[in-house]
């Protein structure tokens, strides 16, 4: 199979929250121990740090790599999803795995896979740590795909566990309160390995203390600590606390044996996007009209982009808007401006939810907009209709962002 193929057969032949939503959750992380037992076990072979949360998880996961970086680090950084290539997902120093390492990886534990049932994340999972082993990074950022305790990732013994913040988001597997979902989430806290909280919440704060008071883990709250404050060039006020959060976690780095100097952190902070590749936070398309695309997709996130338009200047705001089905469409209605003119569209993926439905939420609601056939039409008709001093909007779902940057 050459690289599209075997792509293609990681996308169709399994289980993939991306395109199935709950089927392609697991109960507990059994087929992963299996997977790394077959594979030798790279995950033992490198150093970590696991960072999970329900908003800012990858754009701190991008400030940490960038900054590691800089101090001169070989730094392998796993993320998910992928907005154009499924090569994004596994990078070292910013470099995307080769086309060759993904054909030969699946070509050599296709059998395995098969037999095991294993899903399009467990592999995944197996081939990031396995390219980290091989080209012998010195540390590895890990992003939690979903939840944390049983997320495939959550096998590491990582130097520190990071969790962002806490809000909801894939409610069906993780729960419908913040108590249940912080839970979930302090998962990935390990014994005796300091775990950094970026947001203090009431609703979640003695979960946190409890889980690492359990596992003697030393326990530090990011925005009651970092009084300094930093520049980076991904833009957007909500940046503030994934920036507090990455900043604390690089101290305690320092901590147990790491070098990285204040200078290291600055640059590091003001190049993300160009050490690392990020694309879609509060990312500017183009100017006049002002397009601006982002990947916030729960209540939590969407109000911070809320707040951040505040900070624009335009005469009417435009946001061309796609969701996929499992979405809680109720819970953001209530965060987004009525002001706005609304071009409905539905994302290129299976879990796409059709327009019509959208709209007539937000219709329901008090909110007005037309249907477009996809994201690409929506975006073209707001540019027709918008003037040079408005502002266009693009987002609602990652899959949505995925189609235009």
């Amino acid at each position: 199979m050459n690289y599209h193929d075997t792509v293609n057969w990681m996308f169709k032949q399994l289980p993939m929250y991306q395109n199935q939503g709950k089927t392609a959750f697991k109960e507990d992380l059994s087929n992963t121990l299996r997977l790394a037992n077959h594979l030798k076990n790279p995950h033992r072979n490198f150093k970590s740090i696991h960072v999970a949360g329900t908003n800012g998880k990858g754009s701190t996961s991008h400030m940490l790599a960038s900054v590691l970086q800089e101090a001169g680090y070989k730094v392998g950084l796993y993320t998910s999803p992928h907005l154009k290539d499924f090569r994004e997902r596994i990078k070292i120093n910013g470099k995307t795995i080769s086309k060759q390492f993904v054909i030969g990886f699946i070509k050599q534990n296709k059998t395995f896979f098969e037999k095991e049932q294993l899903s399009f994340f467990e592999m995944t999972v197996g081939m990031a740590f396995d390219y980290f082993s091989k080209e012998k990074v010195d540390i590895a950022i890990i992003e939690v795909g979903l939840g944390g305790r049983l997320d495939s990732t959550n096998i590491i013994t990582p130097e520190l566990s990071v969790i962002t913040n806490i809000g909801f988001d894939h409610t069906q597997f993780l729960g419908t309160t913040y108590n249940a979902i912080a839970k979930e989430k302090a998962g990935i806290i390990k014994s005796n390995i300091p775990v950094i909280i970026g947001e203090t919440q009431s609703e979640t704060k003695k979960v946190f203390l409890d889980v690492a008071k359990a596992n003697t883990s030393n326990i530090y709250f990011a925005d009651q600590l970092i009084n300094t404050s930093y520049s980076s060039d991904l833009k957007g006020s909500y940046q503030i606390h994934n920036i507090k959060t990455a900043v604390q976690t690089l101290k305690i780095l320092n901590e147990k044996g790491f070098q990285i100097s204040e200078a290291h952190i600055k640059v590091g902070l003001k190049k993300v996007t160009e050490n690392t590749g990020l694309k879609g936070r509060w990312q500017v398309l183009q100017i006049d009209p002002k397009v601006i695309c982002d990947t916030a997709h729960n209540k939590e996130g969407l109000t911070y982009i809320v707040e951040q338009f505040k900070t624009e200047t335009y005469n009417q705001l435009h946001i061309v808007f796609g969701v996929v089905n499992d979405k809680d469409i109720d819970s953001i209605l209530p965060v987004l401006p009525k002001d706005a003119i609304y071009y409905f569209c539905k994302p290129n993926a299976p879990r796409g939810l059709e327009p019509e439905i959208l709209q007539s939420h937000f219709i329901n609601n008090g909110f007005k907009g037309e249907i477009y056939l996809s994201v690409s039409d929506a975006l073209d008709e707001a540019k027709v209709k918008a003037s040079v001093k408005d502002l266009i909007y693009v987002g609602g779902s990652t899959f949505v962002v995925a189609e235009i940057v």
